[in-house]
């Protein structure tokens, strides 16, 4: 099990390709304009197991937050060396989409290429942007000039101050929603449709214009208890995709809606781009959200990482190391345990979302 998880990007790609050739499955690779940090191609690479117009469809995908890749790509590869096609009907197939957001995978960012959360990027913005209502209060100390010093504990004070009048669970409304103002801020949606949104829509408009349900299990990594694998919805009760994700995964299920899940309400998620590309069909989406660290860490390793690029020159900076060695440890669980608890959940997950789709 350990053997189908990866230690970068490059490895990770060429587990799941070579799967992908072993299981005779069809294969779609899209590839990135850009490269990865050793000059290695990118791309977002598709297995279909299964018939191609299949009716019924779970796409299990990966890496939309870059470095949170390790996670899903573990599992992706596992379901192809463990020929998951032998379990699937006449209609059905599953559908594995290895980075959404290759850039970041290989670059260990969660963002891409233009520091844009691609899980905050599927908005309509031809209809306008969403308000980032109080983030631009706390921008200046999110992101200050220097990473130590007098700048960065002024900075930290302010940080500080907020959580102690609005609450933890508000700062992180705030913060991580998803906001549209800000280019080198924290959780930018972005000014228009990346690359990636446009590759996904593509492809899914393209290749799953036939079916007549979709699941989708979307693959992340650093909220919740360590190892355990939130199932998180949409909605809320009354909602008729809220309660079939309740009749197909069980009381597990958490939602931002509801106020009981560890994520808050976002803008653009992906789901959005599946729902738009397939609108005939009946889609019942799901994050499925592996923890790591406590929130506060991770979501320092965020901010860190934020500034090292926005204001820290990136690798030039004597702090590169640093952040980088932080930002893995909040977004990958690199010993066996960790791996295992994430594949014997991932099993579990897309187990149950076949089944929905077949019911």
């Amino acid at each position: 099990m350990d053997s189908y998880f990866s230690d970068d990007y490059a490895e990770a790609r060429g587990k799941f390709l070579a799967a992908a050739e072993i299981s005779g499955a069809h294969l779609l690779q899209l590839e990135h304009p850009l490269k990865g940090p050793g000059g290695e191609a990118l791309g977002t690479d598709i297995v279909f197991l299964g018939p191609r117009d299949a009716r019924n469809i779970v796409v299990a995908g990966s890496a939309t937050h870059g470095i949170e890749g390790f996670c899903g790509s573990g599992c992706q590869t596992g379901f192809l060396r463990e020929n998951w096609a032998a379990r699937l009907n006449s209609d059905t197939a599953l559908v594995l989409v290895h980075a959404n957001n290759p850039y970041g995978f290989a670059h260990q960012r969660r963002v891409n290429e233009d520091n844009i959360d691609l899980n905050r990027n599927f908005i309509d913005f031809k209809a306008g942007r969403p308000d980032s209502h109080g983030y631009a209060e706390l921008h200046p100390s999110l992101v200050p000039e220097t990473w130590d010093g007098p700048a960065r504990e002024k900075a930290d004070a302010a940080i500080e101050t907020f959580k102690q009048r609005a609450g933890l669970k508000q700062f992180q409304q705030i913060t991580s929603r998803g906001q549209y103002e800000f280019p080198d801020g924290l959780f930018y949606g972005g000014s228009e449709p990346s690359w990636s949104r446009r590759t996904i829509e593509d492809f899914a408009r393209k290749c799953l214009s036939s079916a007549a349900r979709v699941a989708l299990v979307d693959f992340h990594t650093g909220l919740g208890p360590r190892g355990y694998g939130e199932i998180i919805g949409r909605g809320g009760p009354g909602d008729q995709q809220y309660e079939r994700t309740c009749a197909w995964y069980g009381d597990e299920v958490k939602s931002a809606a509801v106020g009981n899940s560890a994520s808050v309400r976002l803008n653009g998620t992906i789901d959005f781009g599946y729902r738009r590309a397939c609108p005939k069909a009946e889609i019942t989406a799901i994050t499925l959200e592996f923890g790591t660290r406590p929130l506060e860490e991770v979501h320092e390793a965020i901010r860190a990482d934020n500034w090292l690029y926005a204001k820290g020159g990136a690798d030039n900076s004597p702090c590169f190391k640093t952040i980088k060695e932080q930002v893995r440890a909040a977004f990958y669980g690199e010993d066996s345990q960790w791996k295992e608890d994430i594949w014997v959940r991932g099993q579990e997950i897309v187990e149950q979302a076949l089944a929905g789709v077949n019911g």
